[in-house]
């Protein structure tokens, strides 16, 4: 041990790990603090064995030394027989008192206040690192339980973002069913059709959703002045959306690039307001649109 180590609190502070939920540092860092060869420490830990409790120190699995490998890259950890030893902030106290060399005691009094210090930020900041834990916990759990989910999710991106075919929604949920509908406008490339009875300004809203070069076309039963009026000032701003009077329709059908049929249970302004279903329909949409002729 002839090399000149400069030891300071940022040395040590980059020498503790967090393992198994408790701060640890690893027997060769300490071996290179205290100016020893790693043999040392595990020699006084086995000669010593009645003043080395359990949470003193614990030898590293063989999964949890692969990882401290793969993600500490300053890292040369020297091929062994056996896996490292960790030892806690009472297991170094303790190895100074064993190995009883100036060196050793000037180094541990630094080690105890950089975990101290450590701690004290861990506690201040224990409710930011409980909430990262739970976000963490809840992915891991939705992503080992969710892979149905998960595939609903790429059939949707591969059908154009929309997340499925059939959907309830309930008294309420005004937000789930805006988002839903705002995602099969999103997906129109070419144009839409709306045949819905009961319309206002606010499903003149739901529609600049689309993208300004989707045409866009509404029949409905009754054209109001003032929803003529509505929709004079909502063309003034942003695309251009038509309006046909058309009589014959009781439900609602929003039409998708002359492609995609979606029948709705409810008018779009009353999105949310009450239960109600939405069907994309297994038809073809040619009959339906020559209809509207």
């Amino acid at each position: 041990m002839n090399e000149l180590i400069i030891i300071d609190n940022q040395t040590v502070q980059s020498k503790i790990y967090t393992i198994r939920s408790v701060q640890v540092m690893i027997d060769r860092d300490l071996a290179v603090l205290y100016g020893v060869e790693t043999k040392h420490i595990n020699q006084a830990v086995r000669n010593n064995q009645d003043k080395f409790q359990d949470d003193f120190f614990f030898e590293l699995s063989n999964d949890e030394f692969n990882s401290l490998r793969s993600n500490d890259l300053t890292a040369n950890f020297a091929k062994t027989r056996t896996n490292p030893k960790v030892f806690t902030e009472q297991g170094v106290y303790m190895l100074a008192t064993i190995l009883k060399s100036t060196v050793a005691s000037q180094t541990t009094v630094l080690i105890i206040k950089t975990f101290a210090s450590m701690r004290k930020f861990l506690l201040s900041n224990a409710s930011i690192f409980q909430r990262l834990d739970n976000i963490e916990t809840k992915q891991l759990q939705q992503k080992l339980e969710s892979d149905e989910k998960f595939n609903k999710i790429f059939d949707a991106i591969e059908e154009k973002g929309i997340p499925q075919k059939q959907h309830i929604f309930y008294d309420g949920q005004i937000f789930d069913a805006y988002l839903f509908v705002s995602d099969i406008i999103k997906s129109a490339k070419s144009s839409i059709k709306l045949i819905d009875n009961y319309i206002d300004e606010s499903t003149f809203v739901l529609f600049t959703k689309r993208d300004a070069n989707v045409a866009m076309k509404i029949y409905t039963k009754k054209i109001s002045a003032q929803l003529g009026l509505d929709l004079e000032k909502h063309n003034a701003q942003y695309p251009k959306i038509e309006i046909e009077k058309f009589d014959l329709s009781h439900d609602r059908f929003l039409i998708i690039d002359e492609k995609e049929v979606y029948h709705f249970g409810a008018s779009l302004k009353d999105l949310g307001k009450k239960w109600f279903a939405v069907s994309k329909m297994d038809i073809n949409s040619f009959e339906l649109l020559e209809k509207l002729k």
